[in-house]
């Protein structure tokens, strides 16, 4: 070994003079190899972004609380919102930063007088008005793209049943529009168009929630279903039609979902305020039910995005090494060549003692 020692200056000496009588000059090395090489790929997989699209249902919305305070007591808290109808409503008050106890306080305080402005009118009974500054003057007039988490809500064109995602701009004004039941409220004036209840087209915004960008939608379904059973006021009436209208749309739609879950609340009246801590108790019901299933799509997408990092990890690694190969100068493959260096480590071989 001592004797390797001595003789490897000279070796260097040798290689060196043999690589400058080569017709071919050396490449010239300003930086080390590695230096030279592209960034390895992340060093995790990225962290899992949930959704949650919330219904329509009218008074049935108070379940979308439970859900809410489930998700959050499990550590599912959802990034971003999509809300139709009743579930813009909480979808607005949850996007501008409160969570799930404080709606539970804002629902048990909330008188219907806030929020009902009766006017006669052949566009329907309800103007809307009191929701929207009710909405408005619980995320402090805050607009639709600076609440805290993105947040849209769903509603439908009067004039030609297009399907319309409100994101930007008033959130009362947004909310009002998504909310706007056909024969209970009038519809909402917004730029040329008038818009209804989001509904009629989009029962549950399973899509609009992805399209914010959620990589694990959680559904749920609050809308009245055809029992056999006639409503016993308007807004049952109306709302029940709704649900008939949009049915098929939303299975399809609710088929995009992750994971769906649907509390039992269908013997609440659409208008029956009286019952909301009975709808949030359901809602936590039905939240903590399909928990295990959240739970098992976490960790199956937290599985595949890990195996996916690993994967670019190495391919990261292999793409170094050849980069290594081909930038090597003309010496050093000679030393090499000698047994002297080692200067590209291939992936998965630990690296030359120094």
């Amino acid at each position: 070994m001592r004797l390797t020692a001595l003789l490897r200056p000279f070796a260097y000496l040798s290689l060196a003079a043999l690589a400058a009588c080569s017709s071919a000059p050396a490449q010239r090395a300003d930086t080390p190899p590695s230096a030279q090489q592209p960034a390895p790929a992340a060093g995790g997989p990225q962290p899992i972004r949930i959704g949650i699209a919330l219904g329509g249902g009218a008074a049935k919305g108070f379940a979308h609380i439970g859900v809410i305070k489930m998700l959050e007591a499990n550590g599912l808290a959802p990034a971003v919102v999509a809300g139709t109808s009743a579930g813009s409503i909480v979808g607005a008050l949850y996007a501008s930063g409160m969570n799930a106890f404080e709606m539970q306080e804002k629902a048990a305080a909330l008188d219907e007088t806030q929020i009902r402005d009766l006017q006669l009118s052949s566009g329907g009974l309800v103007q809307g008005q009191k929701l929207e500054d009710y909405v408005n003057a619980q995320v402090h007039n805050t607009p639709l793209e600076k609440l805290a988490k993105p947040f849209v809500a769903v509603a439908t064109r009067l004039e030609d049943g297009e399907r319309t995602v409100f994101a930007r701009g008033n959130t009362g004004q947004a909310v009002r529009a998504s909310s706007s039941i056909p024969g209970v409220f009038q519809p909402v004036a917004i730029g040329k168009y008038h818009y209804v209840d989001g509904g009629v087209v989009s029962p549950v915004p399973v899509d609009a929630a992805r399209q914010l960008g959620a990589d694990i939608v959680i559904a749920v379904d609050i809308s009245s279903k055809a029992r056999g059973k006639t409503p016993g006021d308007l807004l049952g009436t109306v709302g029940q039609s709704i649900a008939i209208m949009g049915q098929k749309l939303g299975q399809a739609e609710l088929s995009r979902a992750d994971v769906v879950i649907r509390p039992e609340v269908l013997d609440i009246g659409a208008a029956d305020f009286s019952q909301r801590a009975n709808a949030i108790l359901e809602g936590e019901k039905a939240a903590l039910a399909a928990m295990p299933r959240i739970k098992a799509r976490v960790a199956q997408l937290q599985a595949e995005r890990t195996q996916a990092a690993h994967l670019a990890q190495q391919q990261a690694a292999q793409a170094q090494y050849k980069a290594c190969l081909e930038n090597r100068s003309r010496m050093r493959k000679l030393a090499e060549m000698a047994g002297l260096e080692d200067s590209c480590t291939p992936p998965g071989a630990a690296a030359p003692a120094k």
